[in-house]
């Protein structure tokens, strides 16, 4: 794997040059190089994605002629969205100001944080800053996409500080569900803005690294200006269990688990917890194989740069399990959400090609359904169970977000003045909002925003001053963005309602019908068991071609629509459907 480099520096012009410090050694902020110390300017942050919705996250900061970029995700498409594979921002606003931009910054390696990366990198080479298990990642991508070798990566650190124009940001170790998450303390004349990136306070993490809370206090004692802290579980009451707890729960399981094979599911970014699982199948004697390309990659890599202790010899490749009894295999697998095409539904299904669920199994899905997947964890569950497999899918997890009496410490310790709530839902922000209004904060000084908002601060107010170009570019196979609201439309219309095709020919100097029309049905009918319908629709067609003036035979676009138009009324009579109707003219 190519080094990313270690000094925070990037190669580029001057203007744009980074450089990196310890906080320990920071003071009183000083300008930037040609800034000056008179009037400061407006910071403007403008929301490109992560608002009103879990995923995709992507966050501009301006101030003056500087802007840099906090993450770049993506999102999984919604049910609706047919064929689509992925979800980006909308990188317009960003491609626009491309001359502007110092930098984009990277709070942890989640794909809602890192995915979008590969796409923005080809249309705008800029620095990257990120932790090395971050940067490791985005490696793996970038690798993919042919674009390592153009990268400029930057392995940062907590307490390092790096120079963006006229922003500083430095660098604070936080917990989260994947190590090496960063909180943010983004300073310029301007005031200092506090972004906590995705966090919980684990008192007993894994990594042995507790949230740096000394830091924010002392930041909160220089004065905070803005607070923009995750979201996602503002609706949840009292601490987030410490990731500690689902390695006792797997103590416990595995045992109960006696002779019976162990299927772990769970997230494949979850080093933490799939190291737990390593240790307990090694204490209890067992092999553990990995199921699933995700996964294999991430333990891989993280493995590598020392964020994964693998027992030596305690990882079999997945070929080799029929070599071994039951009761000494541990198999981890991704799926946990139910994903059509992920190993456990395939193996829950019957079609996985190394793995058949038996009655012999004891299957653990490590993860709680996110909002809208419910249905499909259901479905797999019920699948497993009807295999015979025991299936354990409650309480055997525990959330990387922050509930409510942490963000109230964050709230205590930054002070801010300000404070916008990011990451989630709508009714998220309005939770962390209520939040921060319970704390005394006025609810003038509190915004909640949308994609695609600018929120401008003076240091005196705080408001939404105008809109950039924000949503969603949808990525199906090699094509970004060329599938847009009509194709999902019609994709939709297609699937709901099915396609009937009208097939004429005509011959164009004689203007004669010479064959058809013919009728072809996909997703409508059958037609071998629709004869009478089908023969009575051609009848119709015919009818209306008979009546045809030659005109308008000539004028194929009119001919097509009053071929549609009395195809569609009839079909609607028949059947109350309205199958999409596509009328060919073919040239003889």
């Amino acid at each position: 794997m190519p080094k990313a480099k270690e000094t925070g520096a990037a190669s580029a012009p001057a203007k744009k040059t980074a450089g990196r410090r310890s906080y320990r050694s920071y003071g009183k902020i000083k300008p930037a190089p040609g800034k000056s110390k008179a009037e400061p300017k407006p910071i403007k942050v403008s929301f490109l994605g992560g608002l009103n919705e879990v995923g995709k996250n992507m966050t501009l900061f301006e101030y003056g002629e500087d802007m840099f970029l906090v993450d770049c995700g993506l999102a999984f498409p919604d049910q609706d969205m047919l064929g689509v594979d992925l979800v980006l921002p909308d990188f317009t606003y960003v491609e626009r100001n491309a001359d502007r931009i110092r930098g984009i910054v990277i709070t942890h390696g989640h794909e809602d944080h890192i995915g979008g990366l590969p796409y923005l990198l080809k249309v705008l080479n800029v620095p990257v800053y990120g932790t090395k298990l971050t940067i490791g990642l985005i490696q793996g991508k970038l690798r993919e996409h042919g674009l390592l070798n153009s990268a400029s990566l930057n392995v940062i650190k907590p307490g390092d500080v790096i120079t963006l124009g006229g922003f500083t940001v430095e660098a604070i170790h936080v917990n989260h569900s994947i190590p090496d998450a960063l909180g943010l303390a983004i300073r310029c004349e301007g005031g200092t803005i506090v972004h906590t990136g995705d966090f919980k306070i684990d008192t007993t993490p894994i990594d042995g690294g507790m949230m740096d809370l000394g830091r924010l206090a002392e930041i909160g004692q220089e004065g905070v200006l803005c607070l923009m802290s995750d979201s996602t579980n503002a609706e949840r009451p009292g601490f987030t269990e410490s990731e500690r707890k689902v390695g006792e729960s797997f103590e416990t399981l595995f045992r109960k688990a006696g002779n019976n094979r162990i299927i772990v599911a769970t997230f494949s970014s979850n080093i933490h917890r799939v190291q737990q699982i390593m240790n307990v199948a090694a204490s209890l004697g067992r092999k553990v194989a990995l199921v699933g390309r995700s996964l294999e990659n991430v333990v891989s890599i993280s493995a590598e740069l020392g964020y994964l202790n693998i027992p030596e010899g305690i990882v079999i490749d997945i070929n080799m399990i029929n070599r071994y009894p039951a009761d000494k295999l541990v198999i981890i697998t991704t799926g946990s959400q139910g994903e059509p095409m992920s190993a456990l539904t395939r193996m829950a299904m019957n079609s996985h090609k190394k793995v058949v669920i038996t009655p012999n199994d004891f299957i653990i899905i490590s993860a709680n359904p996110i909002p809208g997947n419910e249905k499909h964890v259901t479905r797999v569950v019920n699948e497993l169970m009807r295999s015979g497999a025991e299936v354990i899918y409650e309480d055997v997890h525990v959330s990387g977000h922050a509930c409510q009496e942490e963000l109230k410490l964050i709230h205590a310790l930054t002070k801010p003045k300000f404070f916008i709530p990011v990451h989630g839902e709508y009714k998220h922000l309005v939770k962390h909002a209520q939040i921060a209004y319970s704390m005394g904060m006025p609810e003038s000084n509190v915004i909640i925003g949308s994609i695609g908002d600018v929120i401008e601060t003076d240091g005196v107010s705080m408001k939404i001053v105008t809109q950039v170009p924000s949503g969603r570019v949808m990525v199906d196979g090699l094509g970004v963005g060329d599938v847009g609201s009509i194709v999902l439309r019609d994709r939709k219309h297609l699937a709901q309602d099915g396609l009937i095709i009208v097939v004429i020919g005509i011959e164009r100097t004689a203007n004669l019908i010479v064959s058809g029309p013919d009728i072809i049905s996909r997703g409508f009918v059958y037609v071998r068991e629709s004869e009478e319908l089908m023969e009575e629709a051609r009848q119709i067609l015919l009818d209306t071609l008979q009546h045809c003036s030659a005109q308008e035979l000539k004028e194929w676009g009119t001919l097509k629509n009053k071929l549609r138009d009395v195809l569609s009324d009839y079909i609607y009579g028949k059947t109350k459907r309205s199958p999409m109707i596509l009328p060919i003219i073919m040239e003889v």
